[in-house]
């Protein structure tokens, strides 16, 4: 393990200051709507070209985990990902507002957040070299049945019908083959509109598939956004604490997904919480609250959006693979300052990476406090403003959000379009989770089969290729478990919840 004396490098007063300004920074970012991690990182570079390398590395990675917690925000009390990251936190997030136990749900939010970056960040410093090993393994088959694997969460996200939810997974498909062809470069389904040969931005599309049926329904209903209750709201750490407590099976096998996706290039936050939060739906004894307010649901997916800041930087620094968008900028910045990432980074310039991962550690626990304090007075503020304010004020940040991506009018087009038929959707049942879903993976899903294919025809193996690979036999194996377990569940367990009730009866 490496040395004390990196620990005294990152607690240098001008490392702490940066630790405190960047996650302060990056969570008031990440909680506006459509201003990603991404973003937040990719505004601050050009400030860390002064800096020393290891101070870079510290501040750009504040940012970035202030980012993804700060998401938590907007999903919470808005119904509205302030990141993609925070998709399914709002499952649950904001049936607790609703309810008005939105200042509890922001503490478990940041406590999971703490304890998921901590996790992530452990596993970089004590496991980078062989982790980032096992991601190189991953090839264009892995990523297809990966992928797969993520589509058959939809039927856990249908909310009540799991027809609707794979007709919504399936509209995902199709907005995802909208454009020019993952591999190919065929011009698909874009209606000779040369605006949509770029294909449906995932960011513009999530703005509007979420934010447009929240403020159409702000509108149209004359109710307070959030329930007012006599009670000041507060921390609410102690009651906080006991169900991180009584969860920290949930917040250890979630923070562990998000560890491990975030080790695989591509994948991100998005995906982790999708998974994390399906495992603890399937395995809870209460899984019949999830997406009506269960406290777990939000331990879930924010411990494991979190652990992918950890876990990504590991084949950003071993391989120089970025592991989620926000490492590809901030490995950017690493070469242009002259560091240049690979397994050597360890031992050659060990003193700048393991001050970072250390800066890492200290950065992701100032976002306990700062949290906490940000959290108390967003939710304060939230309830308190009224809806002739609000509304305009989300309004606005959804469609800058949706323009300063690429700088593009179209995709603001594209957010409008999305969300009005995200709200005529909602009136017939559809959720915006399983077409969201489908988007995003549906490209990872279409360039992994053709890669695959190629490789197999020019072996002449294709059924091989896709069946005989031994990671890949693990995740179908995932994949089945994944169907057949809520079966399974109900058949087994269906006597043994029946039999008290009946002992019940003829007492």
């Amino acid at each position: 393990m490496p040395g004390i004396e990196f620990l005294i490098d990152a607690l240098t007063p001008f490392n702490i200051l940066l630790a405190i300004a960047g996650v302060v920074f990056g969570t008031v970012i990440g909680a506006l709507p459509g201003l990603t991690a991404t973003m937040a990182v990719a505004v601050l570079v050009p400030f860390t070209f002064g800096m020393n390398p290891a101070s870079a590395l510290i501040a750009l990675g504040a940012i970035y985990t202030g980012a993804i917690y700060g998401g938590a925000y907007a999903a919470i009390l808005l119904k509205t990902p302030g990141t993609p990251s925070a998709i399914a936190t709002t499952f649950d997030g904001y049936p607790m507002a609703k309810r008005g136990d939105g200042d509890l749900a922001l503490t478990l939010a940041c406590l999971a957040s703490v304890i998921g970056g901590l996790v992530g960040a452990i596993a970089l410093l004590l496991l980078a070299p062989p982790l980032a090993q096992v991601a190189l393994k991953f090839g264009p088959v892995e990523y297809f049945w990966l992928a797969v694997f993520g589509l058959t969460l939809i039927a856990s996200l249908g909310e009540g019908s799991v027809i609707k939810g794979l007709i919504g997974g399936c509209f995902g498909l199709i907005l995802s083959m909208v454009g020019v062809a993952e591999v190919g470069g065929d011009i698909r389904y874009t209606g000779d509109l040369q605006v949509l040969l770029g294909g449906i931005d995932v960011v513009a599309a999530l703005i509007g598939l979420y934010c447009i049926p929240v403020l159409i329904d702000l509108v149209a209903t004359p109710d307070p956004h959030l329930k007012i209750t006599e009670r000041l709201a507060s921390y609410r750490l102690r009651e906080a604490l006991g169900i991180c407590w009584k969860s920290k099976g949930n917040l250890a096998r979630s923070s562990i997904i998000g560890t491990v996706v975030g080790i695989l290039p591509g994948a991100g936050g998005s995906i982790a919480s999708l998974v994390a939060y399906s495992e603890a739906r399937r395995v809870s004894k209460r899984r019949e609250n999830f997406g009506k307010g269960e406290p777990e649901g939000v331990l879930a997916t924010e411990s494991s959006n979190n652990a992918t800041v950890g876990g990504g930087f590991i084949p950003t620094l071993v391989l120089g693979i970025p592991g989620t968008p926000p490492d590809a900028v901030i490995l950017g910045a690493l070469l242009v300052q002259g560091v240049r990432t690979g397994p050597s980074l360890f031992g050659e310039q060990s003193q700048i990476v393991y001050t970072f991962i250390y800066g890492l550690m200290l950065a992701t626990l100032l976002m306990l406090p700062a949290g906490l304090i940000i959290g108390r007075y967003a939710f304060k503020s939230i309830v308190a403003i009224p809806k002739a304010v609000l509304v305009p004020s989300v309004a606005f940040l959804t469609i800058i959000g949706s323009y300063a991506i690429h700088n593009n009018p179209h995709e603001v087009l594209q957010m409008v379009g999305l969300g009005i038929i995200a709200w005529i959707l909602s009136r017939f049942g559809f959720t915006a989770s399983p077409i969201v879903l489908g988007l995003i993976l549906g490209a990872i899903a279409e360039a992994g089969f053709v890669q695959g294919y190629l490789i197999g025809n020019a072996k002449q193996n294709v059924l091989g290729e896709f069946f005989g690979r031994p990671i890949s036999i693990g995740i179908m194996a995932f994949i089945v478990l994944g169907l057949l377990y809520p079966v399974l569940m109900k058949r087994f367990r269906g006597p043994l919840i029946g039999a008290p009730r009946a002992a019940t009866g003829n007492e």
